[in-house]
């Protein structure tokens, strides 16, 4: 992945002058260090960024000149980038399941936060982590609203996390809840069931806990007809917690990915035939950076751009999106609305990919290659 090192008004421009044969990724960092700020301002409490949704160390360091102070890192790799980038900000080591030596690396960099959801992995950080340190206990609730479940993977039930956080106070460490309603989580009353579910934790415990991590799970906007109403969850985050805990909540603190990142980036991918005149073939697909779409559904924000930078404007047909790879599982979710002159040779333009595109782009059958252009505005 090579990095344009020019600044271009839109992507519209870059694609009209530099024709690019191989996927294009359009990044706005004025976008990305707005949404952060949108974050700063409205959450009641300390905003982290979830590493893992997209790593680029361009990414991080907007982030930090945004005033971002923490981090959320699932790897020694994410933790040695961290502090490297952001040597003063706080690192959360929430990926529950660790190795004995990824444990006792995150001690050697001066981690002091983890999250944990069984006794077998506790165990291993009491034996580990040093006293004092702040153990947050994450747990899963069988709630709706989120693109894809979590706590399939992740999570004790709140019968369980009561006394693992009782045994974190016991030993001596800084007792904390963490929890994830699920990504892209569209549905506000998620956290509403979540909060007061850790109330009830820590009240089975008898255990205050020093903080609650209201986790991801923040919506980005994928779809035309539903836009995130980010200012609406922050609300009613302040409000139930301030509810279900009497007046005397623990410090919040919310770790957005997908939410934070994914507005900051725009994808381009050139259309290599469309074969006749039914289905479209890109030069990406879901073994690069569309990756997560057969799982989360479409984004339908889509422009068509022709090679010379124009919009295409005909009316909509349903088309059949296909990759690039040999592979018949590389096809876009569903029928997908695009202009009835597309051609080959336009670009069609995928608005909201700042997140789990770049993260999780493979070489699979020798397609991969791309490039990331700095754009002043996303709009075309």
């Amino acid at each position: 992945m090579g990095l344009s090192k020019t600044i271009w008004t839109n992507p519209s421009e870059f694609l009209r002058t530099q024709q690019p044969v191989n996927p294009v990724m359009f990044f706005a960092p004025a976008v990305l260090q707005a949404t952060a700020r949108r974050f700063i301002d409205g959450f009641p409490g300390l905003v982290t960024y979830a590493v893992k949704s997209n790593p680029d160390e361009m990414v991080v360091q907007n982030l930090v000149a945004a005033g971002i102070q923490g981090f959320d890192v699932a790897s020694p790799v994410e933790i040695e980038m961290i502090a490297r980038l952001a040597p003063t900000a706080a690192m959360h080591y929430h990926n529950p399941v660790r190795a004995r030596h990824e444990i006792e690396y995150a001690v050697s960099m001066g981690v002091k936060s983890y999250s944990v959801d069984s006794r077998s992995e506790l165990q291993k950080l009491i034996e580990i982590v040093p006293e004092g340190a702040e153990i947050s206990v994450r747990f899963k609730l069988p709630v709706s609203g989120a693109a894809y479940n979590f706590g399939a993977k992740f999570g004790a039930t709140v019968e369980l996390a009561a006394e693992l956080l009782k045994t974190v106070a016991d030993n001596g460490f800084t007792p904390s809840l963490t929890f994830h309603p699920g990504t892209q989580c569209t549905d506000p009353m998620a956290w509403d069931a979540y909060l007061r579910a850790a109330a009830e934790i820590c009240r089975l415990a008898g255990v205050k806990a020093r903080r609650l991590n209201t986790g991801g799970g923040f919506p980005s906007h994928r779809l035309n007809g539903v836009v995130p109403e980010l200012e609406a969850i922050f609300a009613l985050v302040e409000r139930v917690a301030d509810e279900a805990f009497e007046g005397d909540a623990p410090a919040l603190v919310c770790e957005p990915g997908r939410g934070m990142v994914a507005e900051a980036f725009s994808l381009a991918a050139q259309v290599k035939g469309v074969r006749d005149d039914e289905h479209v073939f890109l030069n990406d697909g879901t073994y690069g950076n569309l990756d997560e779409l057969p799982i989360t559904g479409i984004i339908d924000r889509i422009a068509v751009i022709s090679p010379e930078g124009q919009r295409r404007n005909a009316a909509p047909r349903p088309r059949v999106i296909f990759g690039p790879t040999c592979d018949s599982v590389d096809r876009l979710p569903g029928d997908v609305g695009l202009p009835g002159d597309i051609a080959e040779g336009d670009y069609v333009v995928f608005s909201g990919m700042g997140a789990y595109s770049t993260a999780t782009n493979t070489r699979f059958n020798g397609f991969g290659d791309m490039v990331v252009a700095t754009v002043m505005s996303l709009a075309n």
